[in-house]
């Protein structure tokens, strides 16, 4: 791999107030980094309860900025994809994360790292991300994959192409004159096998940047997207980090391992931790502070900042017009929060895909059995109430119909064994409660009774799991000659979208 010269990526983030100031005393060796972090945020505008939402953040990094000039607000990670707005297109192209990058230049990002979502866009789709955006990148284990082998990203501006860096050094000064120097790094887990993207060991490459930068800087901050068990592993390993400012599980999680406290806020930006390091340079000592804010209606929305969110959401809602949904409208009042988080959903039933099983069953009432591959629901995040159509269309952004077929039971029962078998991917299937498999006797049964192979069920499935597109289910498509027949589908049924069919069984089950 070949090396970065660390000094051409040094960024001096210092502010003018902060560079012309006169010194008002004597360099007492002591200054504050604030941080405002979020993580996991794929929507642009407040969700329901009027929570969340770019403008907040811009507005919550104001306010610390006022008390501090040294705060930076970073994003640890997965903010490109999934997203509604990633089945729509705009001028001609597919939006593709296009409304994030624009909300947060103006929000005024300073720093983001890589998720694993941010490669689930093509290749060129994410340099025309890396492109428009004006903040910095730091990428410590996570490449480019080309025909030389393994690169760093690169990044174009003002027709000059900088590979994004391995690590970032941050420069701060205060009113007294103190100066510190602090070090980013960022790990991201190799959960997206993307053909153009390659990983580096997440633990030895940060103990390796660690070493690398401990001499030079004052403090290090690891901004990481893994699971919490992974940041816990890290903190074991490198007692020194000052901070880990972590993301990808869309709940808030905070602990603090080995002396080192791990920071992830709520998905989509309902909440953003606010942590402050305290470096004393006399003492070499690092004191850390962290304050979780939820960034409710208390917080006001950034005027500049929410003229960007709604000329994407007037774009958004006049696509989704135009195809038939009202996307302010709600059509579930009460219950519990919808778990659609993409660990939960693809290796179990959560009460979000039983309710859109139960969609599907309303809407195809003839159907025996009722599949869905978990990779149609996108939305990997907790949907809380009042859901909207929105909310729907986010869940499912790319649609598709409801296709029913009479299969014989043979072919349904080598589909329901390699369901089981993709646990953890896009092709785990979901099914009605009437499908079960009984360990004891080793089959699989439908109302009790063993699914037999030569004889034939009628069966209602995605439209795309029916094309043969899915991973390892290439077998079932329409050519199979365990197919026996397939049932047309009305463009005015709600069965020709299954969005529709949802909405449809909501309203027809308030809660």
């Amino acid at each position: 791999m070949r090396k970065i010269i660390p000094l051409s990526f040094i960024f001096l983030m210092i502010l003018a107030s902060a560079c012309s100031v006169t010194r008002n005393g004597q360099d007492d060796g002591r200054i504050e980094l604030v941080l405002v972090q979020v993580n996991d945020v794929y929507e642009i505008a407040p969700l329901s309860g009027n929570v969340g939402g770019m403008a907040r953040v811009a507005s919550l990094k104001k306010q610390y900025q006022q008390k501090n000039p040294n705060t930076l607000l970073i994003m640890a990670g997965d903010f490109l994809s999934p997203s509604v707005y990633n089945s729509l297109s705009y001028e001609g192209k597919p939006i593709r994360g296009r409304q994030m990058v624009e909300a947060m230049n103006v929000a005024g990002m300073d720093l983001a790292i890589f998720g694993n979502h941010e490669f689930d866009i093509k290749e060129s789709e994410l340099q025309s991300r890396l492109n428009e955006s004006i903040f910095n990148w730091v990428s410590t284990n996570t490449f480019q994959q080309t025909s030389e082998g393994a690169q760093p990203f690169k990044k174009t501006a003002n027709g000059k192409e900088q590979p994004i860096p391995e690590y970032i050094i941050h420069t701060l000064r205060d009113a007294d004159g103190t100066v510190a120097r602090v070090g980013f790094i960022s790990i991201t887990l190799p959960f997206n096998k993307a053909a153009y993207v390659i990983y580096t060991d997440p633990l030895s490459t940060a103990k390796k940047m660690y070493a690398q930068l401990k001499d030079s800087v004052d403090a290090v901050v690891a901004i990481t997207h893994q699971f919490m068990e992974d940041d816990r592993i890290l903190a074991n390993n490198l007692p020194q980090l000052a901070l880990i400012a972590g993301g990808h599980e869309h709940d808030m999680r905070f602990e603090t391992i080995n002396g080192v406290k791990i920071t992830k806020a709520h998905a989509n930006a309902r909440t953003a931790y606010v942590i402050t390091l305290e470096i004393n340079k006399r003492k070499n000592s690092i004191n850390s502070k962290a304050h979780l804010v939820y960034l409710n209606e208390s917080i006001p929305l950034d005027s500049a900042t929410n003229v960007a969110v709604e000329k994407w959401t007037n774009i958004a809602d006049a696509s989704f017009k135009n195809i038939g949904f009202d996307s302010k409208k709600i059509v579930l009042v009460k219950g519990e929060p919808l778990d659609g988080r993409e660990a939960e959903i693809r290796s179990r039933p959560t009460n979000l895909t039983k309710q859109i099983i139960l969609a599907m069953q309303e809407a195809a009432p003839k159907a025996e059995v009722v599949l869905l591959n978990a990779g149609s629901i996108r939305v990997d995040d907790i949907i809380a109430m009042p859901v909207t159509q929105y909310d729907i269309i986010r869940a499912m952004p790319f649609g598709g119909g409801i296709q029913e077929v009479d299969m014989k039971g043979k072919l349904l029962k080598q589909i329901l064994d390699q369901g089981e078998k993709n646990k953890g991917i896009g092709g785990y299937l979901l099914y009605n409660e009437q499908v079960k498999f009984d360990n004891q006797k080793n089959e699989w049964t439908l109302k009790s009774a063993p699914i037999q192979d030569e004889m034939v069920y009628r069966i209602a499935l995605s439209d795309f799991l029916f094309s043969g597109l899915e991973a390892n289910l290439e077998f079932l498509n329409k050519q199979n000659p365990g197919i026996i027949k397939t049932y047309d589908v009305q463009s005015s049924c709600p069965l020709s979208d299954i969005r529709h069919a949802i909405i449809k069984y909501f309203e027809n089950h308030p809660g």
